[in-house]
């Protein structure tokens, strides 16, 4: 079965200390765990995403505007991936896609179903932040479009713990995913 991984939202606004909307401590304790599997996805030559959070300065027409504070805004240092994924991109772009995404699911608004069944992609790897926000909504399109999921505990976080746990619980329960 052809797989995908999908490293959704690892920025500097999301998980260092000083992030706009970070998740912190616990974002930056599965840097580790991203990094590692992005390089065996790299090592197998595996199709690798980074969808990542995108939103204009001073935009009150989009729906996160009440919601949350600006963050990942086009031009800033927070959008830049956060500590060694950001090395590991940038020596290895032409391996790696980037893609932005202007809605919690990466599908949403993008072209990612598409790339994924010319690859004839079956299974998606899903990891990054926040895990009851962007990852949960990415999983949940990539239930509905009938992709196998798996999930890595060591590498999604949240800023919500009672989020977080629901969340993992869901994958496995509700969406049929894979909680490794």
């Amino acid at each position: 079965m052809k797989k995908a991984l999908l490293v959704v939202d690892y920025t500097v606004d999301f998980v260092a200390d000083d992030g706009r909307l970070t998740c912190g401590k616990p974002g930056q304790a599965i840097e580790g765990a991203i990094c590692k599997l992005t390089e065996k996805f790299l090592e197998n030559d595996d199709f690798i995403v980074f969808p990542v959070d995108l939103h204009e300065e001073g935009d009150t027409l989009h729906p996160e505007h009440k919601l949350f504070p600006p963050h990942n805004i086009r031009g800033t240092g927070g959008r830049d991936l956060y500590g060694q994924l950001n090395s590991l991109y940038e020596a290895n772009k032409d391996k790696i896609m980037w893609m932005d995404k202007t809605r919690y699911s990466a599908f949403a608004g993008t072209n990612l179903e598409i790339l994924l069944r010319e690859r004839r992609i079956e299974e998606l790897h899903i990891v990054g932040v926040c895990t009851d926000i962007c990852v949960l909504h990415t999983a949940v399109d990539a239930y509905n479009k009938g992709f196998a999921i798996k999930i890595y505990q060591d590498a999604v976080a949240s800023f919500d713990p009672e989020g977080h746990n629901w969340t993992l619980r869901h994958f496995a329960n509700t969406l049929g995913a894979q909680v490794l």
